[in-house]
């Protein structure tokens, strides 16, 4: 299967979920319990994730989490380039509405690959081997060729799929973690 159509029947799935409130606020509760037991999030000192639209996994209890911490947390902000880069942000951060209508900060504190210890990659459709379709744009996927550290995604189990060929240029992350199971992958 074509990786338009998948994303186009997985953005049809999450979209579903998100009018199930209370069936979608379970399964994130225990995925964000799984994460936050996790050993890439207790060992992570800074983390990137994207401000999560209303059909995908709530990253807002992530940031509450992260900020109580003590850790340091970045936002990605599309570039002309068809590239992204990460800002560090505070609880007080401002955010404008890209033209994806994802929150970007609307301030400049970027930060090299390197300095990210976790990065948390969202997506439509993920692989059972950690291979994932996002939402067609292709930054994460440029993001990802050269970024040096731990990866993992937050996924609900009606989001693997295995009916689907990874391509030369995907990259897998290192860690699924659903509510239906978790397990490292790739590296």
């Amino acid at each position: 299967m074509d990786k338009k159509t998948l994303r186009k029947e997985g953005i049809a799935i999450l979209s579903l979920l998100s009018q199930q409130a209370k069936k979608k606020q379970q399964k994130e509760q225990l995925i964000h319990q799984l994460l936050f037991a996790s050993k890439s999030w207790q060992a992570a000192e800074t983390i990137g994730l994207v401000r999560s639209t209303a059909i995908e996994l709530a990253t807002l209890p992530i940031f509450t989490r992260g900020f109580q911490e003590g850790k340091r947390l970045v936002v990605p902000k599309a570039l002309a380039d068809k590239k992204m880069v990460f800002h560090e942000i505070t609880p007080e951060t401002v955010y404008e509405k890209s033209a994806f209508g994802i929150e970007e900060p609307n301030h400049h504190a970027p930060l090299l690959p390197a300095e990210i210890d976790l990065l948390i990659v969202p997506g439509v459709v993920f692989s059972t081997k950690g291979y994932r379709i996002g939402f067609g744009g292709g930054y994460y996927d440029r993001f990802l060729q050269d970024y040096p550290n731990q990866t993992v995604s937050l996924v609900f189990g009606e989001q693997l799929r295995d009916d689907w060929q990874a391509e030369k240029f995907d990259r897998p992350v290192n860690k699924l973690i659903t509510d239906t199971f978790k397990k490292e992958v790739g590296k």
